[in-house]
């Protein structure tokens, strides 16, 4: 799935150290425009948080996976950003579902991550 938008915070990376060595992860707060405009925060992961360069004000086209897990009871929800492309060109955002590839594994260890 693909989401267009630009970015309008940017939260400090976090790290930590898991069964498989450190990791590291960084959230961008997306605002999607329109009639309503809508925020979504993205989570990168790993070397594709300088990789990519993703500065505040920046119209952003990013691939993503949703997912959602439980944790006592509770239901959490992530959006994993596996690829962004900043677009200098974004005529609005969007949301397109024709995206049939998965996106590759991060390497975060879900044992890790306390939800």
């Amino acid at each position: 799935m693909e989401i267009s938008g630009k970015i309008v915070s940017i939260l400090p990376a976090q790290t930590g150290q898991g069964k498989n060595g450190v990791w590291k992860k960084q959230e961008f707060v997306m605002e999607i425009p329109g009639e309503f405009p809508k925020k979504v925060c993205l989570t990168v992961w790993g070397d594709k948080i300088d990789q990519w360069g993703i500065k505040q004000g920046d119209p952003v086209t990013a691939s993503i996976d949703i997912e959602s897990r439980e944790y006592n009871g509770r239901w959490y929800t992530d959006v994993k950003a596996w690829k962004v492309v900043i677009d200098n060109q974004n005529a609005g955002g969007q949301i397109q579902e024709d995206v049939p590839d998965l996106p590759p594994s991060f390497g975060e260890d879900e044992e890790d991550i306390p939800f």
